[in-house]
């Protein structure tokens, strides 16, 4: 927990440098691909007794950026998915995926140039996925997969398909970054190719429990990943107003699963109550007035089904931005923006009370989900106010964004559309940071 003390430390060390006036900026926003290592020791250890083969171990991992520099120091947010390798038992397919979220905070090696090696300690939060089920979740009917869902055993620990705001655990990552920029013609923004290699972990012992199994192994292991970045150095700028930010939301999505729920009702389980909240980041650009981003949101529903039942309704959103500020007025901005993306919508149906491995593993058979995806589009407005602070060093930023999503693609399980509720408007209002 010592660590948390680098965040003041680095605030510090940023005030002096710029109440001396020897300061250089950059920030950056980049994406991520790569494999790390992990096992389910415990688990491979149960397989050993019954004489059955180990598991296939390892995540590929998919993650999207922010970072800040202040002539050498680092701040920085990152976001991952990890799915890991599919393994099979009998007609099972066992599988296993984790989103983590840290903060980054680091030290440059290298003089503010073209070459950059960073190193960086991180602090973040996450969520494991363990399932073992039957591959039969292409359904014709969605009655029938209410009446009788069981496929086999999910799961779930820091569960965010009830809301991304059941992340938890406490996860860290120390590790290098090294990356190269190449300049484009007549553009002030920079291009950039970049790595990161170290080790991820757990500190905690048990943390990651479920089912008299400790999971805690698929957050540990060695990773290696690369990417690309777009960053705004502060030596291209002859203007004050350009940057990239990493903006914070929460918000809600108008609209209600009413189909769904009628399914529900006549079946005999409970409908789904609330609208759904979201709640996600955004990384936006700025240059020229011209603006572009980056956002992910997690859109969640749960609830009880029934008297041994608990059900979730979760939808995750991935867009890329494009947009032009309307209107400046010193820290008060209005932009409009176009998104085209990815988003998926997932039913699940889980009982309570599942037996502990290995009784779970020999009767399986309890819960089940089903699945559906394809491509969106949306329209935003988005207001912002922005503070200066510790002397102009960044701003901090205030914002509202008001807008509409559109499916492109059929959503639906089994007979049952999903795609009116995959449609409409949304409101978020974000707190963010900015050079």
């Amino acid at each position: 927990m010592r660590w948390i003390l680098y965040i003041p430390l680095w605030l510090g060390l940023a005030f002096n440098l710029n109440a001396q006036g020897n300061v250089s900026e950059r920030s950056t926003i980049y994406v991520l691909a790569g494999t790390s290592g992990a096992n389910i020791r415990e688990f491979n250890e149960m397989l050993a007794d019954k004489g059955i083969s180990n598991l296939r171990g390892g995540y590929t991992t998919l993650g999207v950026g922010y970072q800040y520099r202040l002539s050498d120091f680092i701040l920085g947010f990152e976001l991952y998915q990890n799915t890991g390798a599919n393994s099979y038992y009998r007609d099972y397919v066992i599988d296993n995926r984790s989103t983590r979220f840290y903060m980054n905070v680091g030290y440059a090696l290298t003089q503010e140039s073209n070459f950059h090696l960073i190193h960086y300690m991180s602090l973040g939060a996450g969520y494991v996925n363990f399932e073992m089920l039957k591959d039969q979740r292409n359904v014709e009917d969605f009655s029938a997969f209410l009446q009788q869902p069981e496929q086999g055993f999910i799961l779930r620990e820091r569960n965010i398909h009830k809301g991304t705001q059941n992340f938890g655990g406490f996860l860290t990552e120390i590790g290098f970054q090294f990356g190269y920029d190449f300049s484009l013609p007549g553009l002030e923004e920079t291009v950039g190719l970049l790595g990161k290699f170290g080790y991820s972990f757990s500190p905690f012992e048990g943390a990651w429990e479920m089912n008299d199994i400790t999971f805690d192994n698929l957050q540990s292991g060695a990773f290696f990943r690369l990417g690309a970045g777009l960053s705004m150095p502060d030596k291209n700028l002859f203007f004050p107003d350009a940057g990239i930010g990493a903006h914070f939301f929460y918000g809600y999505n108008f609209t209600k699963p009413g189909m769904l729920n009628e399914y529900l009702v006549n079946n005999g389980l409970s409908p789904f109550k609330d609208q759904p909240n979201n709640f996600g980041m955004k990384i936006i650009g700025g240059n020229r007035r011209w603006l572009y981003s980056f956002d992910v949101f997690n859109i969640a529903n749960s609830g009880r089904a029934s008297e041994n039942q608990d059900h979730t309704l979760n939808s995750v959103r991935l867009y890329g931005n494009y947009g032009y500020q309307l209107y400046k007025m010193r820290n008060l901005e209005l932009g409009v923006m176009a998104g085209l993306g990815y988003g998926n919508v997932r039913y699940t149906l889980s009982k309570d009370n599942k037996p502990d491995f290995p009784a779970l593993f020999e009767e399986p058979d309890y819960d089940g989900y089903l699945k559906s995806s394809g491509l969106m589009a949306k329209s935003e407005v988005m207001v912002a106010y922005a503070i200066p602070v510790f002397k102009k060093m960044f701003r901090m930023v205030s914002s509202a964004h008001a807008g509409y999503e559109q499916p492109l693609n059929k959503y639906k399980f089994g007979d049952l559309n999903m795609t009116n509720y995959m449609a409409g408007p949304y409101f978020q209002i974000g707190l963010g940071i900015r050079p």
